[in-house]
């Protein structure tokens, strides 16, 4: 059972254990194993989760983990539910999230996603689907880290609404319907207003079935 813990709460679990090399003193390995016990968060985090929770989105922040070949986990939580104006958004198959792309994120579910499905398909989101968010990969074609690999990037693939239907990229991107197509290009154009990069299936091929949102970037809109 997921418990929702209160952001306060939430912070301490920030914390940080490191392994001592061996042959230190007794003494020495006591001192900082105390001092090393609690790592507080740094600013600009504490203030991140303060805001996620502000937008009544239920997450768990995740202790930074480097994997090594420029792949990390710093500073992500894990999202279970973001907030509409009126209900809860499930989502997913989402993974770790830095918390600035999860507080953006959030934002756009509900600002952007959200209202457009509600003002152009007559129908509030229930659930938001993705392909998943760190991935520790290059970019397609290259020897660059994608953005997924710092945990930066979440693929969204559709969405369902209240009403049943279940609306894809791969599927409906091109729907014979004018307001799935208004739906569609209202989400990527308010994404491109709070993402520093998003592509989709006007990109290539390898975004036909996802929209790619990233916070970094400069404005760079496909």
């Amino acid at each position: 059972m997921r418990v929702t813990l209160p952001v306060t709460t939430l912070i301490l679990l920030l914390g940080g254990c490191s392994i001592l090399p061996g042959g230190r003193a007794p003494e020495q390995r006591q001192v900082t194993q105390r001092s090393a016990q609690v790592l507080p968060p740094r600013p600009e985090v504490r203030a991140c989760l303060a805001d996620l929770g502000a937008r009544k989105a239920a997450f768990t922040p995740i202790p930074d983990k480097y994997y090594g070949a420029g792949c990390s986990t710093l500073g992500t939580v894990r999202i279970a539910s973001l907030q509409s104006d009126d209900a809860k958004l499930a989502l997913s198959n989402l993974g770790p999230v830095t918390c600035p792309l999860a507080d953006t994120f959030a934002g756009w579910a509900r600002f952007g996603a959200d209202r457009a499905a509600q003002q152009i398909l007559g129908s509030p989101i229930v659930k938001i689907e993705t392909m998943g968010s760190y991935n520790c990969r290059n970019v397609a074609g290259s020897s660059r880290r994608s953005a997924h690999a710092t945990a930066n990037a979440i693929d969204i693939s559709g969405f369902v609404l209240a009403d049943g239907r279940r609306i894809t990229v791969s599927g409906n991107w091109n729907d014979q319907s004018p307001k799935v197509r208004k739906f569609f290009t209202a989400i990527h154009a308010s994404a491109c207003k709070r993402f520093g990069t998003v592509l989709g299936p006007a990109y290539n091929a390898a975004h036909r079935d996802h929209l790619h949102l990233e916070l970094s970037g400069r404005s760079y809109c496909k």
